[in-house]
């Protein structure tokens, strides 16, 4: 698993550095009917559209924020039509720039109540596992929180949250069906499912967070369990959305069809706590 290596690794410099890695250049496309991918090369945001108004999830980084709104322009939707954003996990590359794109849009921020308090003060929460690399950012407004197994709906539109802590203990994941030429697909994007601890923090045990690795586990196996045609990680590379859509002028949207990729993906974040534990035992 040389990617989830790589992604290991990388998570350990400060947020900044980190978001600089994934905030390369990326066109936006269609992942399949009204869902779009409108992210970086390493920041993962999607937009669902309808007639009644969009949704965006994830705001990356504050830099990518900036490419996100110019990628939901060069795709011919509007900013102002977006109604709510929804958030996977609290941390910097991925809600640090939900403040510039609620401004520019309007739009309701929903997300877990773990993290709510995070986005709301633009402070991180000390249990967190990786607190100390993780910077402040700038306060966001108008944030509700949703329960777990709630669907957010909008005219069309219904997306449901799903629970998913471990790697933050505010992270969510999102489920909704795409339509395209009479065909019915399950989106999943999915949070990260990554056990990465700060120097100071252990998954076996830790009482700012004594839940983590019970956490993690479920969530874990919660995603495996969701029904998933098509993938979504909070990192693209993580779930090899940009490898499929190097074959979708090939394949059309259909290159994004693989009905194993929850299951593979949970797997890879199960052989990541185990890595975690075994390091974290021989440091004892």
């Amino acid at each position: 698993m040389k990617r989830l290596a790589l992604f290991a690794s990388v998570l350990l410099v400060t947020a900044p550095a980190l978001a600089a890695e994934w905030e390369g250049p990326q066109d936006p496309f269609q992942l399949y009917g009204n869902s779009y991918y409108v992210g970086t090369a390493g920041l993962s945001s999607v937009l669902i559209t309808s007639p009644a108004g969009h949704i965006l999830i994830d705001g990356a980084s504050p830099k990518a924020a900036v490419q996100i709104a110019a990628h939901i322009r060069q795709l011919g939707f509007k900013l102002e039509d977006i109604r709510y954003i929804l958030t996977s996990h609290e941390h910097y590359d991925h809600v640090g720039g939900v403040a510039e794109l609620q401004r520019l849009s309007g739009a309701t921020v929903l997300t877990s109540p773990a993290a709510q308090a995070v986005l709301e003060t633009g402070k991180p929460n000390k249990g967190d596992p990786q607190f100390g690399n993780l910077p402040d950012m700038t306060p966001v407004a108008s944030v509700r929180s949703v329960r777990d197994g709630e669907s957010v709906s909008l005219g069309t539109l219904s997306v449901k949250a799903h629970y998913t802590p471990g790697h933050t203990q505010g992270g969510v994941s999102w489920t909704w069906q795409a339509l395209e030429n009479g065909r019915t697909v399950n989106m999943v994007y999915a949070d990260s499912l990554t056990a990465i601890a700060g120097p100071n923090f252990r998954y076996s045990g830790d009482a700012l967070y004594p839940n983590a690795k019970r956490d993690i586990e479920r969530s874990i196996a919660r995603v495996a369990a969701l029904p998933c045609d098509i993938l979504v990680t909070a990192h693209p590379d993580a779930g090899g959305l940009l490898e499929r859509q190097a074959k979708q002028k090939q394949l059309g949207n259909a290159a994004f069809v693989n009905p194993g990729a929850c299951v593979a993906y949970a797997d890879a974040g199960r052989e990541k706590l185990a890595q975690t534990l075994a390091q974290e035992a021989a440091k004892k």
